[in-house]
């Protein structure tokens, strides 16, 4: 073959030379392994990705055939990947791991550009491994995803074995996510009164009584109400201050006046044995500022709590967490010093010069303060605690002024070395309850024991208002699905002045609980919030904000505080609400409230957008029905069989449904 370019005769070679060189050649293909990539964006139920290993650290295999390379995680597992239009192809071999050792369930999906392109189904140990060859040719974006089948994450070790993409332009890299920027959807209270806050409230005959009547509204505010005998109000600000009448229930109605009109709110106070009639609502230090607390951030959270109207909503505690006391040994020296003085009195660090001068500034405002301390030797920080010092602990708390009390475990499982026989767990509890009973103050006292021995069938016998009933939510922010079906589970054990604590709200600025380093933007969406505050308000849980109060923006605030939410999680009827799966991403809960109403929760835990259908027969109701959107506060008609909306990736929808007014 021969060629003419301008009129010139070419010969075979040169004219083949010369189409090289305008023709671009299609650029090789070359194997990417999914190994090789940036795994520290995968997000995963328990333990950290594994390269070419399982998630117990064993070669991998599945259904006993050996794997070399892949990649060993956990359910609920997701992995995003952009591929910027470069990858040809996908492939894999997926199944359950041979080492999980127990009755894995996991479910392996594959979803590029928001469209699903693969489904495993369910997965089990033992089954062979099922191939995955995806043509990828023009997805940007692609998600890895396990899930757990919808019955939990045990023994959920799954792989991605042989992973790999073909590629033939630019290579894949892993990235946090799909982003999505902050929609506040909650009005601004309007310049009327509103009261808000709890319905009833318990209080000790006898005891110092303390309430600030949270209300917002344009201020100047004044309010009224008619107290029983020993209970005087501050017109100006709505501050109850005196002593609990005799044993007894006395219904008040609380009023509110500005220029704008009037609002009532009934409100009864139970003189008795109870506190915590509904959940306790406040702020801890612990997950902003850990080792870094002093007295100046415990006062400057209590102006902001009043200043940024988180007061007018509910919240009232202002708690103080680990590193308040001394220390024998500690990289800041101010937090150094004798445990305890002569006569055996605990002695606070340098940072806390006047725990009764702090106690009285917070109070001051209408508003408590917590403390905190631990049943063994030592804090889980290493500072001092309460053990053989119990009832000169509790004495001093009281007289200081403390309201609340969170006593964590800690060292005390060096003391029992380890035994966690019932007996064992129930007795420094009982033994610090007891003690709190005799105290001339009411002190709301919080079991921080991580669930053990399931505290929430003893709590309350021991003295407890509220209990952990799992570990530090810490860092696993993208566990909040997890851990609230796991804290619903123990709904029978949710009644007024009993409450399963699932951890502190973390949104906003929050530290890093690896590192306990400053506060940072914390890493889940703004749809994961909206689900982190309903999940909390649907189980009764107690609701502790824990990020940076001098941070606080209007996003963060209007997760915070919408009062129609809270009024879900304050419902007098103090019920944690059950659970409706539907499949394994999206599920319901449904709580019972005082007024005959239901708060429902539609949740798509799923990673794309997906629609949500609450049918009343699911619910428990009939006929018409009023559904109100509580995040938007927006009426959204009366509706006969069922409700359905479209929910965001990670995301919820909460509505009110009761008959129509």
């Amino acid at each position: 073959m021969t060629g003419t370019i301008l009129g010139r005769r070419l010969f075979p070679a040169t004219f083949l030379s010369l189409l090289v060189g305008l023709v671009p050649l299609t650029r090789a293909e070359e194997t990417l392994w999914l190994d090789a990539l940036d795994l520290s964006h995968m997000r995963q139920g328990w333990g950290k990705p594994q390269v070419n290993r399982s998630i117990r650290e064993k070669p991998l295999s599945i259904a006993g055939q050996p794997f070399k390379r892949g990649v060993g995680t956990h359910a609920n597992s997701t992995l995003w990947i952009e591929l910027g239009g470069g990858a040809e192809r996908f492939l894999a071999s997926v199944g359950v791991d041979d080492a999980a050792g127990g009755p894995a369930s996991v479910v392996f999906k594959i979803v590029g550009d928001g469209r699903k392109l693969f489904d495993s189904g369910v997965m089990k140990p033992g089954q062979p491994a099922k191939s995955v060859d995806l043509d990828v040719r023009g997805v940007k974006l692609l998600l890895l995803s396990v899930g757990d089948a919808g019955d939990g994450v045990n023994y959920d070790h799954a792989n991605w074995a042989d992973a790999r993409f073909v590629v033939s332009g630019a290579k894949p890299k892993t990235v946090p996510g799909p982003r999505e920027d902050p929609v506040i959807l909650t009005p601004k209270p309007g310049p009327a009164p509103r009261i808000n806050g709890p319905k009833v409230y318990g209080a000790r005959p006898g005891n110092p009584f303390l309430y600030r009547i949270p209300a917002t509204g344009a201020r100047p505010m004044t309010f009224a109400a008619n107290l029983p005998e020993g209970l005087k109000l501050d017109p100006q600000t709505g501050i109850i201050t005196g002593t609990t009448p005799p044993r007894g229930e006395y219904l008040v109605t609380l009023k509110a006046t500005n220029a704008h009109g009037t609002a009532e709110r009934p409100f009864k106070i139970v003189a008795g044995d109870l506190l915590a009639l509904t959940p306790p609502m406040g702020w801890n230090h612990w997950y902003a500022h850990y080792n870094r607390v002093t007295d100046k951030m415990m006062r400057e959270a209590a102006d902001i709590m009043i200043r940024s109207g988180m007061a007018d909503v509910g919240y009232q505690y202002v708690n103080i967490d680990d590193c308040w006391m001394n220390a024998p040994k500690y990289d800041d020296p101010l937090r150094v010093g004798p445990l305890r003085d002569a006569k055996g009195n605990i002695v606070p660090n340098k940072h806390f010069p006047d725990m009764k001068a702090l106690c009285d500034y917070i109070h001051a405002k209408g508003l408590k303060a917590g403390i905190y301390t631990s049943p063994g030797p030592f804090t889980c920080a290493g500072f001092a605690g309460s053990y053989q010092h119990e009832e000169q602990d509790a004495r001093q708390f009281a007289e200081w002024g403390f309201d609340f009390l969170k006593y964590d475990w800690c060292s005390y499982g060096n003391i029992v070395k380890g035994d966690q026989s019932l007996p064992t767990l129930k007795k420094p509890y009982k033994l610090m309850g007891d003690i709190l009973k005799r105290q001339p103050r009411d002190i709301v006292y919080n079991l921080c024991q991580y669930g053990m021995g399931d505290v929430w069938e003893w709590g309350a016998e021991v003295g407890g208002h509220s209990w952990r009933t799992a570990g530090d939510l810490g860092f696993e922010l993208d566990r909040i699905f997890d851990v609230a079906l796991a804290n619903a589970k123990h709904r029978a054990h949710s009644r007024p002045g009993s409450w399963n604590d699932p951890d502190y709200l973390q949104i906003g600025f929050i530290g890093d609980a690896r590192t306990g380093g400053e506060p940072k933007p914390c890493p889940i969406t703004p749809s994961e919030q909206y689900a982190f505050m309903s999940l909390w308000c649907l189980m009764a849980a107690p609701l502790f904000y824990s990020g940076d109060m001098s941070r606080l923006d209007d996003f963060t605030l209007n997760v915070l505080c919408n009062p129609e939410v809270i009024e879900v999680d304050q419902d007098p009827l103090g019920q944690s609400a059950r659970v409706i799966h539907l499949d394994d991403e999206r599920f319901l809960m449904v709580k019972d409230l005082e007024d005959g109403s239901k708060a429902v929760g539609l949740f798509n835990r799923g990673e794309m957008p997906a629609v949500v259908t609450a049918r009343w027969s699911n619910i428990g109701v009939k006929g018409k029905q009023a559904v109100r959107d509580l995040w938007r506060q927006k009426d959204l008609g009366e509706l006969e069989g069922q409700f359905e909306s479209t929910v965001p990736r990670h995301g919820v929808v909460l509505v009110r449904v009761g008959k129509p007014r």
